[in-house]
């Protein structure tokens, strides 16, 4: 079976986004360094670009994050999932409740049946291919501390933010494997197996 692979960036004191975070700011205030590493032209950034890009059969988000990439400040049509490399595969919201209107030309699926339910109907969709979870941190934080995640793959800015969203605060005890190291001047690519004992 595909993996469920949880996807984030996350600066040097544990945050995926600076303070004050919301669909007009969506990486907070001061947190634009997390995400550096995207429109970098290092050869290790490009490459773990791509790799993210193009490795999801489908895609799954919290309804925070949603609302952030399909605001005004979000995303475009040609500049989203994968940033220069735009891709497209389905995404599946978690959320309460479906939005009135979605701006984006996305293939989106809201679910209102939790977080499980999200990462099964991705998987369906996704086939042979792996689901990514990209966040936001919440949606990040239970998917390893459930043990939905098969993998967790941490983009670690070298930027100390002293608030903001926390990526796994309040997690129970979980071994993590380290499995692959990549270096660039803008970030460390951090990529862990999840056990769940």
């Amino acid at each position: 079976m595909a993996k469920v692979v949880a996807d984030i960036s996350m600066s040097l004191d544990g945050f995926v986004t600076g303070p004050d975070a919301g669909p007009d700011r969506g990486l907070g205030r001061g947190g634009e360094p997390l995400h550096a590493w995207v429109a970098s032209d290092h050869e290790v950034d490009r490459r773990m670009l791509r790799e993210v890009a193009e490795a999801p059969g489908a895609v799954v988000m919290g309804r925070r994050l949603f609302d952030v990439i399909d605001g005004p400040h979000g995303w475009s049509d040609e500049m989203g999932y994968g940033a220069r490399h735009a891709a497209r595969p389905p995404f599946f919201v978690v959320t309460r409740s479906a939005p009135e209107k979605v701006r984006l030309d996305l293939d989106f699926t809201f679910v209102t049946a939790g977080l499980a339910a999200a990462i099964e109907a991705a998987q369906a969709a996704a086939g042979d291919r792996d689901v990514f979870v990209m966040g936001g941190g919440d949606v990040i934080r239970q998917c390893v501390d459930t043990g939905l995640a098969d993998e967790l793959i941490i983009h670690l800015s070298p930027v100390v933010l002293g608030g903001g969203t926390p990526l796994l605060a309040g997690c129970h005890r979980r071994r993590l494997v380290q499995r692959d190291v990549r270096t660039s001047p803008t970030a460390t690519h951090l990529t862990y197996a999840v056990h769940t004992g």
